[in-house]
């Protein structure tokens, strides 16, 4: 449901602006209004998954999100479908996180651990690339609005599912919520995206692109010294600070950052220019995503057991020394 809902509006956006009648430097934020209340609560996300219990939050947020994909289905406006994209982005903060952290108390040992979380990028892969499709079928032969309306049918069969296999887990009482950690993080993050927004309609010499630019950065900056104080950080920055999972984040984040770009203006490109159908579009987008479930499956659940997530030429475990080095970085 969270990475089908990452792609499947792209196939529809075409067809939702005409609809809607919504202009072109409005048409982005039907992308970034998911994708920044997603990534700006996923950390408190995660915080309230342990406070309150994995299946809880799972069943929440699969429920909240099949909610919000009605109401962005419905939509009569522009508004209408920000809210709903939104909403929905704030409710997939929570389910990803209960998905992933139960995968990990569940499979404990390596092995397990390894093929189960790539099965899970396989997974995730495979949301991508049906949200593509789907999107393109659903577009064209029932209504943009139907792209959305779905996740109510995929929700109603995961929170049976959940209900019934998934265990009750006790919540964590030694969670405590880091609110102003929260609160900057999602106000930088606001200011900073919209302030790219209008930097592409006004300039970035415009004096409100600078403000806007200015204020992320502070309220980012301070979110930084906020969590090297508090006794429950949101995000505890020795994770970040560790040059291998460093380096992981922000190679993953160069990463989104030019597929969520291929997304969004490849899809205008395809229908607008080269005229390609909805369907159509929806497969040219196929062979990208099928590199990515291969790369996905065989770098979790076939190299990552022998060569270890930060070596490049042997097995993390190969000497004493190489597993002890491991376990101090972990």
């Amino acid at each position: 449901m969270v990475v089908l809902d990452a792609t499947v509006v792209n196939i529809a956006l075409p067809t939702a602006q005409h609809d809607l009648a919504f202009s072109n430097a409005d048409r982005q934020w039907v992308v970034t209004a998911y994708s920044l209340a997603f990534g700006g609560l996923l950390l408190l996300g995660g915080s309230l998954s342990d406070l309150l219990g994995r299946k809880r939050m799972l069943i929440i947020g699969m429920a909240g999100f099949a909610t919000a994909s009605a109401i962005g289905g419905a939509a009569t406006g522009f508004g209408m479908l920000l809210a709903g994209r939104a909403i929905q982005g704030a409710f997939g903060a929570m389910l990803a996180p209960a998905a992933l952290s139960t995968l990990t108390v569940t499979f404990t040992n390596p092995a397990e651990r390894g093929k189960a979380f790539g099965l899970y990028g396989a997974i995730a892969g495979a949301g991508g690339a049906v949200g593509l499709l789907l999107g393109g079928v659903l577009t064209e032969y029932l209504s943009w609005r139907w792209c959305l309306y779905i996740n109510v049918i995929f929700a109603v069969v995961a929170v049976a599912a959940a209900t019934r296999l998934l265990r009750r887990d006790r919540p964590d009482t030694g969670v405590k919520l880091d609110v102003p950690g929260a609160a900057l993080v999602i106000a930088g993050l606001i200011s900073l995206v919209y302030g790219l927004s209008r930097a592409e309609t006004d300039g970035w010499g415009a004096s409100l692109t600078i403000v806007l630019l200015v204020v992320g950065a502070v309220l980012l900056a301070l979110f930084v010294l906020v969590e090297q104080r508090v006794a429950h950080p949101l995000l505890p920055l020795r994770i970040v600070l560790d040059r291998f999972r460093g380096g992981a984040y922000l190679a993953i984040g160069l990463s989104a950052v030019g597929m969520f770009g291929i997304f969004l203006f490849l899809t205008y490109f395809l229908q607008q220019n080269l005229g390609y159908s909805p369907v159509k579009t929806g497969l040219a987008f196929l062979p990208m995503i099928a590199a990515l479930m291969a790369a996905s499956t065989i770098s979790s659940g076939l190299l990552m057991p022998r060569l270890g997530p930060a070596s490049s030429s042997r097995p993390a475990s190969s000497s004493p020394r190489a597993a002890r080095c491991s376990l101090r970085r972990n």
